[in-house]
């Protein structure tokens, strides 16, 4: 899917009542899981119930991140949740959106400047193909909250994963004979 331009406005997604998804761009049905790909991809959209026209975007997106903690991908905390619970009615309920916009993107912003210190680091040194798998997994893990970022890519196959291993072994045991050579 291409990336939404300033003009382009929201992907409008209705909802029928039997739970199905129509994206109205593509003219095709769609899963939660294609919302969430979309935004991973950055994507605007409004999901609007078919019938009344009503704005439900807050609760698919709810729904999406239910499902993810459902099939094992827990990013919440339950101390965090039981928190979050707990501000409800509260007299500070109304600042807790913006402040959690804020460290989103505070953390965001923390999360680039730590990709570029590590491949900075690791950028002329045998270790630096595992520094980039594991900013990609770090990327991975915070793809949710992250509008605009692509998806991660797919880790390596085996064999290739198999490949650098042994090239990094060998690379190790190389330098691990200079290290013993200067040591005489």
């Amino acid at each position: 899917m291409k990336k939404a331009t300033p003009g382009d406005g929201p992907v409008i997604i209705k909802k029928y009542a039997n739970r199905r998804l129509y994206n109205t761009e593509t003219s095709s049905y769609i899963t939660l899981d294609h919302l969430a790909a979309m935004t991973r991809e950055g994507r605007d959209f409004k999901v609007v119930d078919a019938k009344t026209e009503e704005d439900i975007t807050h609760n698919v997106l709810t729904q999406i991140i239910m499902e993810e903690e459902a099939r094992g991908q827990t990013m919440l905390p339950v101390n965090f949740l039981r928190q979050l619970i707990a501000l409800y009615g509260d007299s500070m309920q109304a600042m807790v959106p913006g402040y959690l916009e804020a460290s989103m993107e505070s953390f965001r912003r923390n999360q680039e400047q730590f990709k570029s210190a590590v491949e900075g680091a690791f950028a002329n040194s045998p270790f630096a193909e595992i520094a980039k798998r594991n900013i990609a997994m770090f990327e991975a893990a915070t793809a949710a909250f992250k509008p605009g970022a692509t998806p991660a890519t797919p880790a390596a196959p085996a064999a290739e994963s198999g490949d650098d291993l042994t090239s990094l072994k060998a690379e190790l045991a190389r330098l691990q004979d200079k290290i013993e050579k200067l040591g005489k």
